[in-house]
């Protein structure tokens, strides 16, 4: 046989063993495939994807980039390597900038088809997404619809998109259509839960929690559930266990507890429906030394939110604690850096 041959027969049975979830046998398959032809930009991707799924992430980087390096027209590769940059390690301008190259094409590479265009648009919207920049990714994702023609996962984006926005009658239309599309969409029906759960229908969102967990339970654990009692006394531990010179100056700052922010504080405050806690008022370094707590300092918690995050009531407990801490470090004046170094990011 050949080694071209070879090397097809091998990928073929790599590909066979993946699907199969014999991740060890499809591993041994690329190896004998890149013994008969090394520069195979198909059987390194492959590899790149099985280490990836793996959590072995700087290798299965590695691997996309020998693909690219391989065989500079391989448009799979780059795109594996974008959405990884942006899902796993958080270089979202350099995935971005990779993005742009793409669809501008270069001599090497072709400009993509209107398929490939439309997920490269999907990718960039992503990055977008993390940086905080909502209405440029929902600009994006509705351009890869547009592109690309109606897509499950990126309906599913624009809801959720829609979703962080506030504007939560749009995304429930969008992410019921998403789950039409493909009801065993994990990320579509969990999005309809918390869509459902802020519009006031807590059965229909516990529902689609119950639903999205099935189908993935690591991605989409249960909400762990505590009585009132329990969620303020574990925030009012965390207040003690401040240091006394804290305590003085955060004594009088009330610190409240809420299902979930409300609509007014996600459009004053510019913030995602999903956050946690937070410090509303003036920080103490912006208000004179001796001026009184001004009355509409305070701390809010939001209790369904923090539930959501956690995977057992230990841990929920543990992240209500550091939730307060992180929100009296703002009302303190201190940023976003200075909280992560003293482990209250």
């Amino acid at each position: 046989m050949k080694d071209k041959d070879r090397y097809w027969d091998c990928l073929d049975q790599a590909i066979e063993a993946t699907n199969g979830g014999r991740t060890d046998e499809a591993l041994a398959w690329l190896d004998e495939a890149l013994k008969a032809d090394p520069n195979g930009a198909e059987a390194h991707n492959t590899r790149g994807e099985i280490l990836w799924d793996e959590d072995k992430i700087e290798e299965a980087l590695y691997e996309f980039d020998l693909s690219i390096r391989a065989d500079s027209k391989f448009i799979h590769a780059y795109l594996n390597r974008a959405e990884l940059l942006i899902e796993e390690l958080g270089e979202y301008e350099q995935a971005i900038e990779q993005c742009d190259a793409l669809l501008k094409g270069t001599p090497e590479l072709a400009r993509p088809d209107r398929g490939i265009e439309a997920e490269i648009y999907y990718l960039k919207s992503k990055a977008l997404f993390y940086l905080d920049d909502l209405e440029g990714a929902l600009f994006l994702v509705r351009r890869a619809l547009k592109t690309g023609g109606e897509q499950p996962i990126f309906r599913a984006f624009e809801g959720q998109i829609l979703f962080e926005l506030g504007r939560f009658d749009e995304a429930r239309r969008l992410l019921e259509h998403a789950c039409s599309l493909d009801p065993d969409s994990a990320h579509a029906v969990y999005h309809l839960g918390l869509v459902l759960e802020r519009l006031g229908q807590p059965e229909e969102a516990g529902r689609a929690f119950t639903k999205a967990n099935a189908l993935s339970p690591e991605s989409y654990p249960m909400p762990v559930e505590i009585d009132e009692e329990g969620f303020r006394q574990a925030a009012e531990a965390a207040l003690r266990d401040l240091p006394r010179s804290v305590r003085e100056y955060v004594e009088h700052v009330p610190l409240l507890v809420e299902d979930f922010p409300s609509e007014e504080l996600l459009v004053q405050e510019n913030v995602s429906p999903q956050i946690l806690g937070i410090f509303v008022g003036v920080p103490r370094t912006e208000a004179a030394l001796t001026a009184p707590v001004q009355d509409l300092d305070r701390v809010i918690l939001f209790k369904k939110n923090l539930e959501k995050v956690c995977r057992d009531r230990n841990e929920l407990i543990e992240q209500i604690q550091v939730t307060v801490k992180h929100e009296i470090g703002h009302y303190l004046g201190l940023d976003d850096e200075s909280l992560e170094r003293l482990g209250l990011a």
